[in-house]
């Protein structure tokens, strides 16, 4: 984006401060390990949560970021959630969902369901031929946070780094244990900062949320 994205100033917070938030105010969540440079921290308004996050430092790979976070947890953490600060419009509800659903499965993420066309591209971006069409029945876009009985994440964390495997979330590290992850389907928009024009999108959605709350009630 040319910028840190984290910090981006959105509807009063900067994007994490809006996950720091929310996290803050759910009431599983016991204890917040920030995984973050310290200067990006140092500018972080933690709005009064100073005793409550703990700032770690980051790895090479998301991977390495993680097993740096699940060390500075308290040795009778029992569920954890791994979540992307640049996904600011995490609410309570969905947190709890999610948490709700590792402690009955062992491993559960947030997801939503795919809905649009899908097309394989070639290495030039055309489609060709029937082939490029992918079926979106059972598929689903992975959102966070990713939550997991504590125990079982990190035996799917001990194994990737044994076997000197990669991967991009914890669902992948989980699936490469052969551990099944349950889906739950996000009830609120979900976005991941990624583009400019999605600081304005996720503005509106917040100012939009924050007019509906403040709206009398109507009989």
């Amino acid at each position: 984006m040319g910028f840190d994205k984290l910090m981006a100033p959105v509807a009063g917070k900067s994007v994490l401060e809006h996950s720091l938030t929310a996290f803050a105010a759910c009431p599983e969540i016991a204890e917040i390990i920030l995984v973050t440079d310290l200067k990006r921290f140092r500018s972080l308004d933690l709005l009064g949560l100073e005793e409550k996050v703990i700032r770690v430092d980051g790895g090479t790979e998301r991977q390495h970021s993680v097993a740096n976070g699940l060390a500075a947890l308290s040795p009778d953490c029992r569920l954890v959630a791994i979540h992307d600060g640049a996904r600011p419009l995490i609410t309570t509800t969905a947190i709890s969902l999610a948490l709700d659903a590792a402690a009955v499965h062992g491993a559960a993420t947030l997801a939503r369901p795919i809905t649009e066309t899908l097309k394989r591209a070639d290495c030039d971006d055309f489609v060709k031929g029937s082939a490029a069409s992918v079926a979106r029945e059972h598929l689903w876009a992975m959102e966070t946070p990713q939550c997991f009985r504590m125990r079982l994440l990190e035996s799917a964390y001990k194994q990737i780094a044994e076997d000197e495997i990669t991967v991009t979330d914890e669902v992948s590290a989980l699936q490469h244990l052969g551990h099944a992850v349950k889906l739950v389907p996000n009830p609120a928009p979900n976005p991941k900062v990624t583009y400019p024009s999605d600081l304005t999108q996720i503005e509106q959605i917040l100012v939009q949320s924050s007019n509906n709350d403040s709206s009398p009630d109507t009989v």
